[in-house]
């Protein structure tokens, strides 16, 4: 017996519904674009060191310069960067007296969003807003250690700083930095970083957030001049 016309109909429209429904999800799956991944323990090649050794602020020829080791999800690190930081910023790194260099210490097995967010910041390096960027992510503002995906708040982050959107997504996509991220946390390592953050100055380790600040600089440069810096 034929089957009634009215129930063939409706079998090729939901036929065809689903057709319809299954092109666009693939089209939706084609046109998204992977999840950022920056691998962690990458391999470092050469690129990543050569003529490649920091991000600096500040003078040249400062008679201190400070290395900085952290991770931009560590709490205490960002209490650091939130309490004495501007200080040191304003009164020694603008005035000349001290240089700063800032190197990655991602503690990747304790904090998921520290390799993105260092990767995110030397993106923004690329285009010569690395401590627009780095301010930025320091903020915490959102609580993006919080979030379970941050590459959108760090893609917000960066149209907030003036990057080409366009090139810092390819950056993040590339993961092409994560072996000078790598290159900066084995540097760490063999100085013999314990924690962050941690810092060297002369030649000295300081670890803790309490260990460095105003006053402990301004006295070491008190005393490189013989007298109360000015």
């Amino acid at each position: 017996m034929a089957a009634p016309a009215g129930g063939l109909n409706r079998f090729y429209l939901i036929l065809g519904g689903l057709a319809v429904a299954g092109a666009v999800v693939l089209g939706a799956l084609a046109l998204r674009k992977p999840p950022v991944s920056i691998p962690a323990n990458a391999m470092v090649q050469v690129s990543d060191t050569s003529g490649f050794h920091g991000y600096y602020l500040g003078s040249d020829s400062a008679p201190i310069t400070v290395t900085e080791y952290a991770d931009y999800q560590c709490p205490a690190c960002q209490e650091w960067y939130t309490v004495q930081f501007p200080t040191i910023e304003e009164r020694l790194i603008q005035t000349g007296k001290v240089r700063w260099r800032y190197r990655d210490f991602p503690l990747d097995q304790l904090h998921p969003h520290a390799l993105i967010a260092a990767h995110a910041a030397a993106c923004a390096d690329e285009q010569g807003k690395y401590w627009e960027m780095n301010h930025k992510i320091y903020s915490w503002e959102p609580r993006w250690p919080e979030q379970r995906d941050a590459i959108g708040t760090f893609s917000d982050y960066a149209k907030a700083v003036g990057l080409d959107l366009p090139k810092y997504g390819a950056c993040m996509q590339s993961a092409r930095y994560a072996g000078r991220i790598q290159a900066s946390k084995s540097e760490g390592m063999a100085a013999g970083v314990p924690s962050t953050p941690t810092f060297l100055i002369n030649g000295q380790l300081y670890s803790g957030g309490r260990s460095v600040h105003y006053d402990m600089l301004k006295a070491m440069l008190d005393s490189l001049a013989g007298g109360p810096a000015r």
